[in-house]
């Protein structure tokens, strides 16, 4: 999550690998000089022995000592969306919203019809209801009474765009197939075959996890890492005969 994995090599009593044991990068520091620190608070710093820890991380175009995760590219997006969810949540629970403007430029429509409607229309308002108010104008002109929709354009913030968009970020910059994820598809054709779409995440994106956490084996000298042949779950074409 950090961009950053930390092991620290215990040895038995004869100076070989005993375990490796997983030091939360939240806490672990490194220095210049390649001495890992233990920083759990103010002052309270401790140094691991030499050689004795590995660090993994992700690298960084800005400098070498850590790594950055590559999600903080889609972090703006999972925040837009964030953003976007709970404004339309607040917006349905608030309630206090103006709904609509009635405008009437009726001239028979007298002071007192102003009133009863002004009675009738705030009666009509109850939690979670929709109800009708019935204007009745004889002789009355064309638009002279007009419904002004005031909420439905102070909330139109385009919100499935949103949630789309933002989920195509996301699911962009940990590249793995929406059909891995479960995500409906908008579309007719849909995502493809899902046993193809896994073949190719592991080929593109898991192999060469793996082949980077082989690097541990190198450093502590012994197998302790190792990882099952994977199974293709496409089956394989044919040859044509």
């Amino acid at each position: 999550m950090m961009g950053n994995a930390y092991l620290e090599r215990r040895d038995n009593l004869a100076g070989r690998p005993l375990a490796l044991l997983n030091s939360p990068a939240v806490f672990t520091r490194r220095s210049r000089d390649d001495v890992f620190w233990w920083v759990e608070s103010w002052g309270g710093e401790r140094a691991f022995a030499p050689g004795s820890v590995f660090q993994l991380y992700e690298p960084d175009l800005t400098q070498e000592i850590y790594g950055s995760p590559e999600y903080l590219s889609a972090l703006q997006s999972g925040l837009l969306n964030e953003a976007a969810t709970i404004f339309r949540r607040r917006y349905f629970i608030n309630g206090s919203h103006a709904g609509y403007i009635l405008y009437i430029s009726e001239e028979k429509f007298d002071a007192l019809d102003s009133d009863e409607l002004e009675e009738a229309v705030s009666e009509s308002k109850g939690p979670g209801n929709f109800r009708n108010v019935y204007l009745h104008i004889p002789g009355g002109k064309e638009k002279g009474v007009q419904v002004i929709p005031v909420g439905e354009a102070a909330a139109k913030d385009e919100f499935l765009g949103i949630k789309n968009t933002t989920a195509a970020d996301i699911m962009a910059a940990h590249r793995v197939p929406p059909v891995l994820l479960g995500v409906v598809p908008q579309n007719t054709g849909g995502f493809g075959d899902v046993a193809k779409a896994a073949d190719v995440f592991h080929g593109a994106e898991i192999e060469p996890l793996q082949l980077r956490m082989l690097e541990i084996n190198e450093w502590a000298g012994v197998e302790a890492v190792a990882f099952n042949p994977y199974v293709r779950q496409a089956d394989p074409v044919a040859p044509k005969t």
